[in-house]
């Protein structure tokens, strides 16, 4: 099973420099098992980008499209009360910002506090994947 974080699934829809990689980790798994407000989170970064001029306007819509066409193929981990408790004793685990530690209680929640080695979690972020590895998931940095 792979989780996959907000930041793991951008390069899917916004071309950079580990799009490849994402893209080949999706082939080779198309399940993929997301915290309920990731959507939100994937919409956040790409209006960040198109804020700072890296990309027009028109090419929002596109990816906001691709977005709900990715997104209608994943499963999601909508539990708020469970995933807030692992996510406030992760707070006081690891150096985590909120947003990632509602991601990995998401991903313990998902893996019933047992992610063993058949769980993986997908992050570009070397914060969140120290913390993941620690915790017990199978640690995946795409390439790029």
């Amino acid at each position: 099973m792979r989780f996959w974080d907000s930041s793991a699934i951008v390069p899917l829809l916004v071309e950079q420099p580990s799009s490849r990689s994402c893209r080949e980790l999706l082939r080779v798994d198309a399940s993929q098992i997301v915290w309920c407000l990731t959507r939100t989170e994937v919409m956040s970064a790409i209006c960040g980008l198109a804020r700072e001029g890296a990309f027009e306007g028109e090419a929002i819509g596109k990816m906001e499209d691709r977005l709900t066409h990715l997104s209608t193929r994943w499963h999601e981990v909508s539990l708020i009360d469970p995933v807030r408790e692992r996510a406030e004793r992760l707070l006081h685990t690891h150096a985590l910002r909120a947003a990632d530690a509602l991601q990995l209680g998401a991903a313990l929640l998902a893996a019933d506090d047992r992610p063993a080695r058949h769980w993986q979690f997908v992050t570009s972020d070397v914060g969140l994947l120290e913390a993941v590895q620690r915790e017990g998931f199978v640690g995946i940095r795409p390439r790029g």
